[in-house]
């Protein structure tokens, strides 16, 4: 029993060698002349404008997590459909039921606001969304 064990800690050992001696060979062949432009921040091309430590708005992380909820759970959806006519009703209905608690999910996403890219009610606003804290109605230039 242990010798299925062994054979796993000489293959996990064997590759952490491996590693360590490529890391190891990298930083001795690989040439080492940093200077200030190799440094820089690359945008493509174009002349790096102000720092790369910026505040993105929390919507795109927002926007990003929702839609890497549902695009993994329609994954659970493809294997499913392939061989749905050999599991039978009971997968149909399991299957429903999934979809059921994706759709409430996604009702509460969308009732809770979630899904507009410029919410109108906002606390605390600050800058350019101010007026909407004041007055949520005075969304006349977006």
């Amino acid at each position: 029993m242990y010798l299925e064990f062994g054979t796993v800690l000489a293959f996990t050992i064997l590759g952490i060698i491996l590693l360590m001696v490529a890391l190891w060979l990298q930083k001795l062949l690989a040439p080492s002349n940093p200077s200030k432009l190799k440094q820089s921040t690359y945008e493509c091309g174009e002349e790096p404008e102000g720092s790369a430590w910026v505040q993105f708005n929390i919507r795109f992380y927002i926007i990003a997590l929702v839609f890497l909820i549902f695009d993994v759970e329609v994954v659970f959806l493809f294997p499913w459909a392939v061989v749905f006519r050999e599991l039978g009703w009971l997968a149909m209905v399991e299957m429903g039921i999934f979809l059921v608690i994706l759709l409430v999910g996604l009702a509460y996403v969308w009732r809770k606001g979630d899904l507009d890219w410029v919410k109108l009610n906002m606390k605390n606003a600050r800058g350019r969304y101010r007026r909407f804290a004041e007055d949520p109605n005075s969304n006349k230039n977006f």
